[in-house]
């Protein structure tokens, strides 16, 4: 980071580490790039220490050892690991979060999808909520994935290959219309 740029808490994604057994190490040093507030599982935690990575807050249900003097413990209580870390950040005014996790069921991000910025990271692929009128610049080939299920969709930019499978037709912008308030799609990583 150069020294003319300065870094406000919050103003970059929080990133939430859930599970990293098939994240590209590169990719996970970009998103740590401006130093975002990291919140870590047991497991998680451990493996970020390995790294030489500092987590700032460590989730769970469970009395923990805690591996770096500063870290915060965040309990579950009765949520989700993923519904506790979601609970703190929006109620602590985050604007985004990036998710890293092995195992993914949306139905986990759906309430939380409306009041936080939201993108996860799961097997090689970017997924993230959008709304009805969703555009986005894409090179042509490239694939998306529709992920929720979609009433009275309409696209440009993209061409059907297959259920829920879109690829863009040229190098531009493809955009997405629905009816329901948003809907989640995948893009696969580089």
């Amino acid at each position: 980071m150069s020294s003319h740029h300065i870094v406000r808490e919050k103003q970059e994604p929080a990133l939430l580490v859930l599970g990293m057994e098939s994240f590209p190490e590169e990719l996970l040093g970009q998103l740590l790039e401006w130093s975002p507030t990291v919140i870590a599982t047991s497991l998680t935690a451990e493996k970020l220490d390995t790294f030489g990575i500092k987590v700032d807050w460590l989730i769970s249900n469970e009395e923990q050892r805690v591996l770096q003097s500063d870290i915060k413990l965040m309990p579950a209580g009765d949520d989700t690991l993923t519904g506790a870390a979601f609970k703190y950040l929006i109620d602590n005014h985050y604007p985004a979060i990036n998710v890293i996790t092995d195992e993914l069921e949306l139905d986990d991000y759906l309430l939380y999808a409306g009041k936080i910025n939201l993108v996860i990271f799961h097997e090689q692929q970017k997924i993230y909520a959008v709304n009805t009128g969703f555009s986005k610049w894409k090179p042509a080939g490239e694939m998306i994935r529709l992920l929720t299920s979609v009433t009275e969709l309409s696209y440009s930019g993209l061409e059907q290959i297959g259920e829920n499978r879109y690829k863009t037709t040229n190098d531009g912008f493809f955009t997405l219309q629905f009816k329901q308030p948003f809907l989640f799609i995948a893009e696969e990583l580089d």
